[in-house]
């Protein structure tokens, strides 16, 4: 037995399984956690008004998603570092404090919706908002205060299973594939307001300033070393494929349902209810479901996101296997997340829409700069040393992070304009 337990651990491609199994989790959780509630209704959004005329958007998305993730987490190896701590130490405190400030700002209007999201999901299965929002509330923090980082980190990447509820949902709506592979790979453009402002609307819920900053910090408490670039550079690519490819199928279940019987729906909720009497019980449970656990998996990372974000920035102690005593900010900071996105939700009328509007904004205003600050990090040589973005490399990120930034601000200035709705 011990032979054969060393022949796997010394054969090469054995041993590479066991280090990529070993550093696995930053790069799928990051990725996967963006399909929080935001994310599901704007797809769901997507399908039931579009059909599956926005399917193709999915691939260059999925490509500037790995572009802008893999440098992150270059830096992360590099430099053993966070984007914030990164942003401090090479723009100064002042820059950073207002970065972290519109973050902040921003983050605690997603958890608003992820516990609203937690609220909606279990309602259709006839559970009390006031029930299912304390209780969602005290477990995300009773699993990072009291747990170890490999402890949740093992529950994040738990939770990314379940995304698979989505995937059996696009296929239970029956589509018409040869439609679905035709407008993916053949698609007819429309150029018409409302579709431009659901286009950049994909864009922007994919590619959000907080996955940065959680992705680099997560990279960095874990200790992943150089010597393991190539398997976490696989984690983060097989992340930014997976996360698309279940938007994808939220897409397709929407469109093949809600689009074509004519079916208007305003958020998720709505788009699990819609495919009961279309679909049957089970996709509407399942998708009842998946926005649950999307809900729950975002309402626990994203205060973590900025809890780290903030922590970096400000030079403060950070860091799940931390006790509270030990840093009591990073702690602190991630407790009245919790309270403050819990509470809100039970509040009679408050205006959640409003709220969303202004963090769609917010992520707007934000990702320019976060975009900017990475790509002249990442080319300082001396920062990053051999990690540094090669000629070939940077031209695809330059033009990359020019197309986000550009697509986003069309967003923010549609946003404003137009409103969410």
């Amino acid at each position: 037995m011990k032979k054969i337990i060393t022949f796997f651990k010394e054969h090469p491609w054995f041993k590479n399984i066991w280090i990529f199994l070993a550093v696995m989790g930053p790069g799928i959780i990051t990725a996967n956690v963006d399909n929080d509630a935001g994310g599901i209704a704007t797809y769901s959004l997507a399908g039931a008004h579009f059909g599956y005329t926005l399917l193709w958007s999915l691939i260059p998305i999925t490509l500037a998603l790995i572009i802008v993730q893999e440098m992150c987490a270059r830096m992360a190896i590099a430099t053993g570092k966070g984007l914030a701590d990164l942003i401090r130490e090479n723009f100064g405190v002042k820059v950073t404090f207002y970065l972290m400030l519109v973050l902040f700002c921003v983050n605690i209007t997603n958890v608003m919706a992820e516990f609203a999201g937690v609220a909606a999901s279990l309602e259709i299965f006839h559970v009390s908002k006031f029930i299912s929002v304390p209780l969602a509330a005290l477990f995300v923090w009773m699993l990072v205060v009291r747990g170890t980082y490999k402890s949740v980190e093992k529950i994040f990447l738990f939770a990314c299973f379940f995304y698979i509820a989505y995937i059996i949902s696009g296929f239970i709506a029956k589509p018409d594939w040869s439609e679905v592979a035709r407008e993916t790979f053949l698609p007819e453009f429309h150029f018409d307001l409302k579709y431009t402002i659901m286009l950049v609307g994909i864009i922007g819920t994919t590619i959000a300033p907080w996955m940065q900053f959680y992705l680099q910090s997560s990279i960095v408490e874990k200790g992943i070393t150089p010597e393991d670039y190539k398997h976490v550079r696989l984690d983060v690519v097989g992340g930014c494929i997976l996360a698309p490819a279940v938007a994808f199928f939220i897409v397709v279940a929407c469109a093949a349902t809600m689009f074509k019987a004519g079916i208007n729906i305003e958020d998720a909720k709505d788009a699990a209810l819609a495919l009961q009497p279309l679909a049957g019980n089970y996709a509407s449970w399942l998708f009842a479901f998946g926005l649950f656990i999307a809900s729950i998996f975002a309402a626990a990372v994203l205060p973590l996101s900025t809890a780290y974000s903030i922590c970096e920035g400000m030079g403060w102690e950070a860091g799940v296997d931390k006790r509270f005593e030990e840093a009591p900010g990073f702690f602190g900071l991630y407790t009245a997340m919790i309270v403050i996105g819990a509470v809100s939700v039970l509040v009679p009328n408050f205006p959640l829409l409003g709220i969303m509007y202004f963090s769609q904004v917010g992520n707007g205003v934000l990702l320019p700069f976060i975009l900017i600050y990475m790509l002249i990090l990442i080319n300082d040589r001396d920062l990053m040393g051999e990690f540094v973005n090669s000629r070939a490399f940077n031209i695809i990120a330059v033009l990359t992070v020019a197309v986000v930034i550009v697509l986003t601000l069309v967003m923010v200035f549609l946003t404003l304009r137009y409103g969410l709705g």
